[in-house]
């Protein structure tokens, strides 16, 4: 079949699937069954795609994929957001720890694990950062005695996002505490419904958040869920990171810096328009247009820029390049919404209260909240650290 012979038949079958219900509500599921359930017509959409294997389109048919290649896959993304249709299952165990299996996973923890990522049956959250482990990620202390048959792991974890929603856990443990820091660690799995297993949630300026904190004490963890070598996990982490910055800057779907319906660069024109008046159909201040007008080329030339990156892909596996996309979309997505509340000027004051538009109120916490999109992942320091280093050539 050619690529629009798919692209046809892809449409057709979106159309005659997707309940209009749903259209344009870009509703979210992560997988697992402790962070709430979808509505009907979502889950009557999520089975037509985990039928079809279009919850991981680009995985293997044999753990639950469609076998997509990379034009397909691009092609099956963008007739999804033309008819407005929410992505079907998202979260960490798509765009993380399941192409970390595929590439350094046995076969028995691929067969294990990938079918109930692909299914939603099970969700998953990342133990990488520690209370004194943030950017410098290896001086992590969580320990993994080995116990013959598994290690019992002791530690915590901080900025654990959708900690307390999540089934499994895929974490960075130190199994040889006097090897240098970048040796010495492991990458298990392992659940959270362990007995050793508590979890806090860590409230932001922004309000209620996605983080959480971990305390492991003596939690089992099988040596079949030990992913690759034991002290050679750092490897496997680095990976790992690849995908999630990948997933943060919106490189896997060719989607980058868009924004949400809201304040995507299309949301800002109209309450630009609003704030600053219009002047023969356009935005009345000039400075207000220029900015507006240059925020909508930088977005629509970095989005051009990660579709162009992607179809080059060789295979579709992430390399350092992910840094630079990272960096941009975190930086970009703050520039948007730093613009946003200066043209609201006072309505960006609002906390609560009807005396402040909803969007406004919901834009301001936005606003507080893409503070750590510039640390999550690694922070913009370290992925500029790594853009010198990795993708220049510059010297230490």
């Amino acid at each position: 079949m050619n690529l629009n012979e798919f692209r046809n038949e892809t449409r057709a079958w979106i159309q005659n699937n997707l309940p209009k219900e749903i259209s344009g509500r870009p509703d979210g599921f992560s997988g697992g069954n402790k962070g709430g359930t979808q509505s009907s017509d979502h889950k009557r959409w999520f089975d037509a795609c985990y039928e079809r294997g279009f919850t991981v389109p680009s995985w293997p048919k044999e753990y639950g994929g469609a076998g997509l290649d990379n034009s397909e896959e691009r092609i099956l993304r963008e007739e999804m957001t033309a008819a407005g249709a929410p992505e079907p299952l998202g979260g960490m165990g798509v765009t993380m720890i399941g192409p970390t299996l595929l590439e350094y996973g046995t076969e028995d923890q691929r067969q294990r694990h990938l079918s109930k990522i692909a299914s939603g049956e099970i969700r998953w959250c990342q133990g990488y950062s520690e209370p004194n482990a943030g950017s410098d990620l290896a001086s992590l202390q969580t320990r993994a005695v080995d116990e013959g048959d598994h290690y019992l792991v002791n530690g915590s974890k901080i900025w654990t996002s959708g900690a307390n929603f999540a089934d499994w856990i895929f974490c960075l443990v130190r199994t040889e505490p006097d090897a240098p820091k970048h040796e010495g660690i492991s990458f298990v799995l392992f659940s959270m419904d362990d007995p050793g297993v508590s979890v806090k949630p860590i409230v932001l300026i922004a309000g209620n958040s996605p983080f959480c904190q971990c305390f492991f004490d003596d939690v089992k963890v099988a040596k079949n869920d030990l992913i690759g070598q034991e002290n050679r996990g750092w490897t496997v982490a680095k990976r790992l990171l690849q995908h999630e910055r990948s997933m943060i800057s919106g490189f896997s779907s060719a989607g980058a810096g868009a924004g949400t319906k809201s304040t995507g660069v299309s949301g800002i024109a109209k309450t630009a328009l609003k704030y600053y008046g219009e002047k023969d159909g356009r935005i009345g201040d000039i400075e207000g247009r220029s900015e507006v007008t240059q925020l909508n080329i930088d977005s629509r030339a970095f989005s051009l820029t990660a579709r162009r990156a992607a179809q080059e892909s060789s295979g579709g596996t992430p390399t350092f390049v992910t840094s630079m996309f990272k960096y941009y979309a975190t930086e970009l997505g703050k520039r948007r919404m730093e613009s946003l509340m200066a043209m609201r000027g006072a309505d960006a004051l609002g906390w609560e209260g009807k005396s402040f538009d909803t969007n406004a109120l919901g834009d301001t916490r936005q606003w507080l909240m893409g503070k750590a999109g510039t640390i999550a992942g690694g922070s913009s320091e370290v992925q500029l650290n790594i853009i010198a280093k990795r993708v220049l050539g510059l010297p230490d």
